[in-house]
């Protein structure tokens, strides 16, 4: 892959973004209709949604709050980045992922950010920057505990969460992430679900003898719609794009690193990411829980009626539970 030519690489990368085109159309198509029938409602569950509320000064800055109606007050707090290889999906495709924490008595709150090969590093991350920020301010308004802060995300909201959780800990000089250390955000927990922590790690994937050729392809799209061609680049050791890579590093944490939850299955390609974040964290000495789900896929927690994906749910929501002080 080092050997191509960069008419090949802007070639792949033209190729994902076609791709991800067509698959985020047929999965917002998917999701409407679903969430159009009776059992996806939250009003079921006893929750209230308010939509499409501004938390920034782009489009894409909006947000979901998902408000649990009969849970006593003041609610803890989560805040979830949907996932979708930095280029398609939004708040619309997970709300199942939202009304999921919502219903146990979290007030909830379901982010999107701009994506795609015309927003690259840092733009998602300066928006999941900025919402946390917006989230921080604004929980008390909607019967939240501003105190009780915990961040979730799957996929390539995995990589978001924790890179989120980085900057707070981290004083850096990028202005987002020192906004977010000044803010002193009060996380309780970190929820990363299959995240994409290393977007250089495209040569491995490449070079594999038994991965699938349209698995390769949509790891290199996410790793190019985030980063470009810097994807084909060495490692950065000190870039928030790369999470796990910069924590390999050992850098200075000048705060100590919220409790991780980690979830991932053993048929995921981005099963190796979440082992290299748990043995960082361990020789750092920073809490983190690694649940591993026999047999399973990338994204296995979306079919939220399985049996595997409960066992996902329910340990992340103990560990929530255990971190957020929270009897729900």
């Amino acid at each position: 892959m080092s050997q191509q030519s960069s008419f090949e690489k802007m070639r792949r990368v033209a190729e994902g973004a076609l791709r991800s085109t067509v698959v985020d159309a047929a999965a917002h198509t998917l999701a409407r209709m679903r969430y159009m029938l009776p059992d996806a409602q939250p009003s079921r569950f006893d929750v209230r949604v308010l939509f499409d509320v501004a938390y920034g000064e782009h489009a894409k800055n909006r947000l979901d709050i998902y408000i649990p109606t009969r849970t006593p007050k003041p609610l803890p707090v989560v805040m979830y980045v949907h996932g979708g290889g930095f280029a398609m999906l939004s708040k619309e495709t997970h709300r199942v992922m939202a009304l999921s924490i919502a219903r146990r008595g979290y007030l909830t709150f379901n982010i999107d950010y701009r994506q795609g090969a015309r927003n690259q590093f840092p733009a998602p991350l300066e928006d999941a920057s900025a919402a946390l920020h917006w989230v921080t301010q604004n929980a008390e308004r909607y019967g939240g505990d501003p105190n009780k802060i915990a961040i979730a995300g799957e996929s390539a909201g995995g990589n978001l969460v924790t890179a989120l959780a980085l900057a707070s800990s981290i004083r850096r000089q990028e202005p987002y992430a020192r906004r977010l250390f000044d803010a002193k955000v009060p996380l309780a927990a970190v929820i990363a679900t299959y995240p994409f922590l290393d977007v250089h790690d495209v040569h491995r994937w490449q070079d594999h003898p038994t991965m699938s050729w349209w698995v390769k392809d949509m790891l290199l799209d996410a790793a190019t719609s985030y980063v470009g061609s810097r994807a084909w680049a060495p490692r950065d050791h000190d870039a928030l794009h790369s999470p796990v890579v910069l924590l390999e590093r050992s850098p200075k944490l000048d705060r100590p690193l919220p409790p991780f939850f980690l979830s991932v299955g053993t048929r995921d390609p981005l099963l190796a990411h979440s082992r290299r974040l748990k043995d960082v964290l361990d020789r750092m000495g920073s809490e983190c829980v690694l649940h591993i789900s026999p047999g399973e896929i990338h994204g296995f927690d979306a079919m939220v009626w399985r049996e595997p994906a409960k066992d996902k749910w329910r340990a992340a929501h103990d560990f929530l539970r255990l971190h957020m002080k929270s009897e729900r």
